[in-house]
């Protein structure tokens, strides 16, 4: 007998929606398919085997969500992008300790199931674990209506990586002199949207104003601009751990850099950084001037066009660099690790 409930549908959920909803995403979710997936979307629970070759393999998890960055998704009636940020957010986390990401899982509660709109949402999340090298074995949608509203949905992730025990990147051989290195973000990436929703009022911006080009944003509109997905560093990290000496990395998220730096830095030292040789990006020059936000709170909030930074030994430097830009990422000399109280100091 073919599932399907009135008295479900009169209550505001319809059970066939999902069904259409997971029709939709297999051919996104089947990019995704690693040699470690053991088994197929719609079962209780998402099987991977673990991979050969790790003498003592550790797992490490992260999880974690969108945020308010939705908000924008929902005005520019634009949900393929939100995915990667979901993806990235987990994975660039588990990146920071040198773990390969093997599989990810997704969660989307919306106020209404519209196959479709969930489609692309998943498309995105496929990106995101395209990128990143990983399988995408499973999921939840859950359609809530009356918590969420219609036309809304939160999205949220987590992912499960390897790595060897010996191979764990730890802050244990960092010293006075090592070098930090810069990774570009691509954006805001997914953190500060409640603060760039109330310098731009997003919440009573209309779509028009979203989509006018800017000057300030090299001719882009703010919607574009904002709703740029996060950049996912899985791939240039891993090239760069095979080839360098990694001493530590952070990856910038919310807290910017005054609270993320630090998470990869031993008591005793400190990050020295200038302020200008960091690559600021135009958006946070036109947040910080439209919502006369200050320098501190800026760099206490936002990653300024940073989206990781990496501790290598100085001599090392120049090939790490060079290894990173092989594979995609401009990255630059961001500043240096000295003995100090203050684990980032900022001149």
């Amino acid at each position: 007998m073919k599932s399907y409930s009135e008295s479900y549908k009169e209550a505001g959920v319809d059970i066939t929606a999902g069904y259409k909803a997971v029709e939709l995403m297999k051919q996104h979710i089947a990019r995704t398919m690693t040699s470690g997936v053991v088994s197929d979307i719609g079962g209780f629970g998402g099987l991977f085997e673990l991979p050969e070759g790790y003498r003592k393999p550790v797992l490490v998890s992260g999880t974690d969500g969108v945020g308010t960055k939705l908000k924008l998704s929902f005005l520019m009636e634009k949900y393929d992008t939100v995915g990667i940020d979901c993806v990235a957010m987990c994975v660039n986390d588990i990146i920071c300790c040198g773990a390969k990401p093997l599989f990810f899982l997704d969660y989307i509660a919306c106020g209404k199931n519209v196959p479709e709109k969930i489609a692309e949402i998943v498309k995105g999340v496929a990106e995101g674990c395209v990128q990143s090298d990983a399988a995408l074995i499973g999921g939840e949608t859950a359609e809530m209506p009356g918590f969420y509203p219609e036309d809304e949905f939160d999205l949220a992730g987590y992912s499960t990586g390897i790595v060897d025990k010996d191979k764990i990147v730890d802050n244990s051989s960092m010293q006075e002199g090592d070098a930090v290195i810069a990774l570009p973000s691509s954006g805001v990436h997914s953190n500060g949207f409640s603060l760039v929703r109330k310098v731009f009022d997003i919440d009573h911006i209309s779509k028009e104003e979203l989509t006018k080009p800017l000057p300030e944003l090299s001719g882009k509109s703010l919607g574009e601009t904002l709703l740029t997905p996060t950049k996912i560093y899985v791939k240039p990290v891993l090239a760069l751990l095979s080839e360098v000496t990694v001493k530590g990395i952070s990856h910038i998220t919310g807290g910017g850099f005054y609270e993320n730096i630090p998470r990869s830095i031993p008591k005793g030292l400190g990050a020295k950084i200038k302020k200008s040789d960091v690559k600021v990006l135009p958006i946070f020059e036109l947040i910080k001037a439209r919502g006369g936000v200050s320098e501190h709170d800026m760099f206490n909030t936002y990653n300024m066009g940073v989206g990781m930074s990496i501790v290598v030994p100085a001599a090392e430097e120049e090939k790490a660099i060079s290894v990173l830009k092989a594979n995609g990422i401009e990255a630059y000399h961001l500043g240096e690790i000295i003995r100090s109280e203050d684990a980032v100091v900022l001149l």
